[in-house]
């Protein structure tokens, strides 16, 4: 599996916050933060959006780092991706994921 795949398949390769971060993209970082402050409902500073990718050793975001049940659960049962846990079809953490990102599947089976 591809290493920028996140636990949860989201491929991190395409992920704004690792390009604004792999570029030093200051005016990329305003936007992400503005994006997901409006879907989460919360203030995220543009500083807070540094991230080099879910598993590999970097930066990431304060979210992403220690606050996304996906992740702390796949580095808790140490799966390579939730595609490696057989609870992963009747996951009810990964089950929005899965709603709104179709790749997300055939990421995590690939």
């Amino acid at each position: 599996m591809k290493e920028l795949i996140a636990f949860c398949g989201l491929d991190c390769e395409k992920c704004e916050a690792r390009l604004a971060t792999l570029n030093n993209d200051e005016k990329l970082r305003r936007k992400v933060a503005k994006l997901w402050s409006e879907w989460n409902n919360v203030e995220i500073p543009p500083e807070a959006i540094n991230c080099v990718g879910c598993r590999i050793d970097g930066a990431k975001t304060p979210y992403c780092e220690s606050l996304c049940p996906i992740r702390q659960c796949a580095l808790e049962k140490k799966v390579e991706t939730c595609g490696s846990c057989p609870d992963m079809e009747a996951c009810e953490k990964l089950e929005p994921i899965l709603k709104n990102n179709p790749d997300v599947l055939k990421n995590l089976k690939a």
